[in-house]
């Protein structure tokens, strides 16, 4: 199949893991964000870390949208299910989210919550308009990828001047997230989590393209490579970045070049921009308050906000004390680094919300087999 098969070739996998034990400096340190949980699945799944060489380190980075939603913004999402009384709809990995006191929003649905998996912002427009005595709200997560559908939506509910459609806005931005990163104690000032440069993501850029990243190679002197999804798109990724590295360069490079522009799509940016504007601080699980890193709606569409429709007010609320998904989301630790990894935390049981997407480090681990690096300790009788 074009675009799929020719980028998963094991023999080509080889050669530019050949190629990168070549070009690697011995006694230098390579350690490289994949930003986008996109490619931390493809990593875990084609063994991608196996094939580099072993002074380069790839650090999972906070781009899976269910994994950075806060457990406030999921109570919200039940609290208008249970006690409102209205439709809540969502992408299906957010249904599993765990939230306080152990809900989450399929057990709400269990317990008499009217709450429905969608696959897009206009199957929730949809269920609207067959449902005009009910109220619906479409809990909008995802990060630029996923925001033009729910501007789309919004505006066509404005033009038919649909009455009970709303959206509960959770929509985040890569770059202000990059950024909080590279401004983190851990990689500035402690440089415990070193960072030499990042794979850039691949929807996300179709969207808003490669020009938004090159602030971060002229202010932070990192690379940084957008890259497809596909193995060999990963792996050529990583041999751009150690080349660049090698040799002192700082800068932005295309290697999904077949889809990414440097503008990214204008119509789609167009869109948002009309629809949304920005918050000045939103909640990131994991990383905490982040300035100007995610999207409302202008008042303009005031009455789609299901934030005003129904006053909601956000509470923060702190994560399992047992699970490391907050450390694992700013590269601090890896999922095996947790102690109830694989054990009492599965994808069958997520404690923490980086086991409920496949996106998620720790569900990409746990299903394709990464967990077996846990050392196992045997207790004396």
């Amino acid at each position: 199949m074009k675009y799929i098969d020719e980028f998963r070739d094991g023999d080509i996998a080889r050669k530019i893991g050949e190629r990168l034990a070549q070009e690697v400096q011995p006694g230098r340190q390579y350690s490289f964000m994949e930003f986008c949980g996109g490619h931390t699945h493809a990593i875990s799944r084609y063994g991608i870390a196996e094939m580099l060489p072993p002074n380069v380190r790839m650090v999972h980075g906070p781009g899976c949208p269910v994994c950075v939603l806060p457990i406030g913004r999921v109570d919200l999402a039940i609290k208008l299910a249970l006690e409102f009384g209205v439709i809540v709809c969502t992408y299906g990995d957010t249904m599993r989210v765990p939230a306080s006191n152990g809900m989450s929003l399929v057990k709400a649905k269990a317990r008499g919550g009217d709450i429905r998996m969608v696959y897009s912002a206009a199957d929730a427009l949809e269920i609207a308009r067959k449902n005009t005595e009910r109220e619906v709200v479409f809990f909008a997560i995802g990060f630029e990828t996923t925001t033009p559908p729910t501007a789309l939506a919004i505006r066509d509910a404005h033009r038919e001047q649909l009455q009970n459609f709303s959206v509960m806005c959770c929509h985040v931005l890569t770059p202000s997230a990059i950024t909080h990163i590279l401004e983190s104690p851990e990689v500035r000032q402690y440089g415990t989590v070193p960072i030499h440069g990042f794979i850039g993501p691949a929807h996300v850029s179709i969207v808003i393209g490669s020009e938004p990243y090159e602030h971060f190679s002229e202010e932070y002197r990192k690379p940084v490579v957008i890259a497809g999804f596909e193995p060999l798109d990963v792996m050529q990724a990583i041999l751009m970045l150690v080349r660049q590295v090698n040799e002192g360069r700082a800068q932005v490079e295309n290697e999904f070049s077949r889809v990414v522009t440097r503008h990214g799509n204008q119509n789609a940016q167009a869109l948002v921009s009309e629809i949304f504007e920005l918050r000045p601080t939103f909640e990131w699980r994991g990383l905490g308050e982040v300035p100007y890193s995610a999207l409302k709606i202008r008042p303009a569409y005031a009455r789609f906000d299901a934030e005003r429709r129904f006053d909601l007010r956000y509470q923060p609320v702190a994560d399992n004390k047992a699970c490391e998904c907050g450390a694992i989301l700013r590269g601090v630790k890896k999922p095996t680094d947790c102690k109830i990894f694989g054990t009492v935390c599965t994808p069958e049981n997520p404690v923490g919300s980086c086991m409920v997407s496949s996106e998620g480090a720790c569900a990409a681990h746990y299903s394709y087999g990464r967990f077996r690096d846990i050392p196992v300790v045997v207790e004396a009788a």
